[in-house]
C-alpha cells in the first residue's frame, strides 16, 4: 500500500513513560518545538514519582495508569487520544535528543514510506547483548522478508493507517516486533533513519542480564504469535 505526500500533517506523539520524572518535561519540550506536531500524550504506565505532573507541567495530554503494564499495553491505552493523521512513538528518556524526530517525519510526511524507524548510533558502552537483536531480525526477516538493522527501535513514526492497522500491539517488549511484522505484510513500505538519539542503555549488571532476559521471551513470544497469523 502506497500513500501519497501528506499535504497537511498533523502529528500526534505518543510517549509511554515509567518513572520518567528526570527526563519527561525535556522530552517533551523538545517534541512540541517540531512544527508538524500538534498533540503530545503521555501514558503513565504506573509511575510512583512526579512524571504525570512534570509531564502535564510540559504542556502534555496525560493519560495515567493506576498499575504499571508494559510499555505496549501503555500505548493501547493511549490509541484512543489520537488526533493526528501521523502518528509518533517517541521514548520518555530522549530528553533533549527528541528534536531529532522531526527528521524521522520526513519521509512519511513525502509519501516516500507508511513507517519510519529510527537508527540509534553505534553504542559506546557494552551492553548491547546482540542476541535479541538478531533473534528480531531473523525472525522478521523469516516471517515477513523485511530487512531490519533495528529491529527493536521504539522511536517510529506512521501513517494514521498503519497505526490503525497494527493495533493492538504486543504488551511488552515484543511490541516493536509484532508492529514491523503486521505492516510489512500489509504492503507498508517501511524505512530506517539514522538519528543522534541519546537515551539510558543498559548494562552488563544483573539487573541488564534480567531486562534482556525478558526482552528475549517477549521477542519471542511476539514472532510466535506472528506466524500463527501467517
Amino acid at each position: 500500500m502506497k500513500g501519497g505526500k501528506v499535504l497537511e500533517p498533523f502529528v500526534t506523539v505518543l510517549i509511554p513513560a515509567y518513572n520518567e520524572a528526570a527526563t519527561i518535561a525535556t522530552t517533551v519540550y523538545a517534541v512540541r518545538r517540531i512544527p508538524e506536531v500538534g498533540q503530545v500524550v503521555v501514558v503513565d504506565d504506573g509511575s510512583t514519582d512526579e512524571t504525570a505532573i512534570r509531564a502535564r507541567q510540559a504542556g502534555a495530554e496525560v493519560e495515567r495508569l493506576e498499575k504499571n503494564q508494559g510499555k505496549g499495553s501503555a500505548l493501547n491505552h493511549g490509541a484512543s487520544r489520537v488526533k493526528g493523521s501521523i502518528v509518533a512513538l517517541v521514548d520518555a528518556d530522549l530528553g533533549e535528543s527528541a528534536a531529532e524526530i522531526a527528521k524521522l517525519l520526513a519521509p512519511v510526511v513525502a509519501g516516500e514510506a507508511e513507517m519510519a524507524v529510527a537508527r540509534f548510533p553505534p553504542t559506546l558502552r557494552v551492553g548491547g547483548f546482540g542476541l535479541v537483536k538478531g533473534l528480531a531480525r531473523r525472525g522478521i526477516y523469516w516471517l515477513a522478508r523485511v530487512e531490519m538493522r533495528a529491529p527493536l527501535s521504539g522511536q517510529r513514526v506512521m501513517t494514521r493507517e498503519v497505526w490503525e492497522q497494527v493495533l493492538p500491539l504486543e504488551p511488552g517488549f515484543g511490541m516493536e516486533v509484532g508492529m514491523t511484522l503486521r505492516a510489512a505484510r500489509l504492503g507498508f513500505r517501511i524505512r530506517e533513519v539514522d538519528l543522534s538519539l541519546t537515551h539510558r542503555e543498559t548494562g552488563r549488571d544483573w539487573s541488564g542480564f534480567r531486562h534482556r532476559g525478558r526482552q528475549f521471551y517477549h521477542v519471542l513470544g511476539a514472532l510466535y504469535r506472528g506466524a500463527l497469523e501467517k
